[in-house]
């Protein structure tokens, strides 16, 4: 094997001048428009997460804020830009990529946790220094977490509701989906969304601190509260949207203008009533619930999809802090419906695979496949499935 120095698709950044594979980013425009935003802050350190609004999984392009600053394009990672230094975290299924895609701005950190990042921002920060970040792209654990890591330091947390990395970004940046967002089919959800929107008040009532509200930020638990679906980020259902669901009222934040004829006449055949769902625009969310907790109210929240930013607007005796919400909850317990849908389209995908299977068998002594064309030929056919929206992941295409 070739010794790793004279690899030629991966950076070598000791060489003189520094060897970059075609592959890597040229960042250095973006940091130095990034870093003089910083400079008009007060900033010292910035982290940028991998995360989208709603603790995704999977985000949009228009949330790939790692991706454009870093040119490395892994789901996972953080970066951290401070004024004369840079550096990404990401765990060993990226270690490779990562080399590829940076080029020497960035010092390439082989360990995931909060406190090598905490004592890498110490390193590069002077005492007094800020530490910032966007308080609506990090989770509550994270935040208590950096917020620990630099508690003592002399260093100061401080949440920024303007994203630099968007200012930095400027008019590049991917506009928001303008796609429809539609209504599931009753044959498909076994249960109206004023059924769902009952059971959730039940549990409300029910709950020994009886909760006067529950907010919801996961993406893909406004859109199973209310049968509807999108396709703002790929391979994904969903819709950027947030929902505030009291005793008496609904509050859904979403893009109004792309909401279906049908959905829009769903949500809205309660009205007026506790069964009326009041449309608001998405970005109201933060203005709304800062309203909503002067009064005398408590707010059920799940902790694993809410973000700091909207978690700190609500006061803490006026929180009721649960990992996942009632929603979730009962999303995650299938009905007798949607357990036959769910078997039934299994076995639409088996017949896929077996189809592809039988087509490898016929092809591959030919020589004619590879991996990419396979992936291909296997979405074709998973396309091909009556009721098909498409994978739900890129196709993991890999032999020999």
């Amino acid at each position: 094997p070739q010794a790793p120095s004279t690899r030629n698709d991966i950076r070598d950044c000791s060489a003189d001048p520094p060897y970059l594979p075609p592959t890597a980013t040229n960042t250095t425009a973006r940091l130095a428009v990034l870093r003089g935003i910083m400079r008009t802050y007060g900033v010292h350190a910035y982290i940028v997460p991998s995360t989208d609004a709603h603790m995704s999984e999977y985000i949009s392009e228009r949330d790939a804020r790692l991706g454009w600053l870093t040119g490395f394009t892994g789901s996972a990672g953080t970066a951290v830009v401070a004024q004369d230094k840079a550096a990404l975290w990401t765990d060993s299924r990226y270690w490779t990529q990562a080399e590829r895609e940076l080029d020497c701005n960035w010092e390439l950190q082989r360990t995931t946790s909060i406190e090598s990042i905490g004592t890498w921002i110490l390193k590069a920060v002077p005492a007094e220094g800020n530490v910032s970040l966007d308080p609506f792209l990090f989770s509550i654990d994270t935040w208590n977490s950096y917020s620990r890591a630099l508690h003592g330091s002399g260093r100061t947390l401080l949440p920024l509701e303007t994203n630099l990395v968007d200012q930095a970004w400027g008019d590049q940046r991917p506009l928001p989906s303008s796609s429809e967002i539609y209504s599931l089919p009753a044959e498909f959800t076994g249960s109206s969304w004023q059924e769902k929107v009952a059971g959730i008040r039940q549990r409300m009532e029910q709950h020994v601190r009886r909760p006067t509200a529950v907010l919801l930020s996961g993406l893909e638990e406004t859109a199973w509260l209310f049968n509807l679906r999108g396709d703002d980020i790929p391979y994904n259902p969903v819709f950027y949207s947030y929902t505030l669901l009291t005793n008496t009222t609904i509050s859904l934040f979403v893009e109004q203008s792309r909401l279906s004829v049908a959905a829009r006449e769903s949500l809205r055949s309660g009205c007026p009533g506790p069964l009326c769902v009041e449309l608001q625009e998405y970005g109201q969310v933060s203005a709304h619930l800062r309203r909503y907790a002067q009064g005398n109210v408590t707010v059920w929240l799940g902790t694993e999809y809410t973000t700091y930013g909207l978690y700190a607007i609500i006061p803490q005796e006026k929180l009721l802090e649960e990992s996942y919400s009632p929603v979730m909850m009962a999303k995650a317990v299938k009905n007798a419906h949607e357990q036959e849908m769910l078997r039934a389209a299994h076995v639409r995908d088996a017949v896929a695979v077996i189809q592809y299977l039988l087509w490898l068998e016929k092809t591959v002594p030919q020589g004619k496949v590879d991996e990419f064309s396979g992936a291909q030929h296997i979405d074709a056919l998973r396309w091909a499935q009556e009721h098909s929206r498409g994978p739900s992941f890129q196709s993991i295409s890999a032999s020999g």
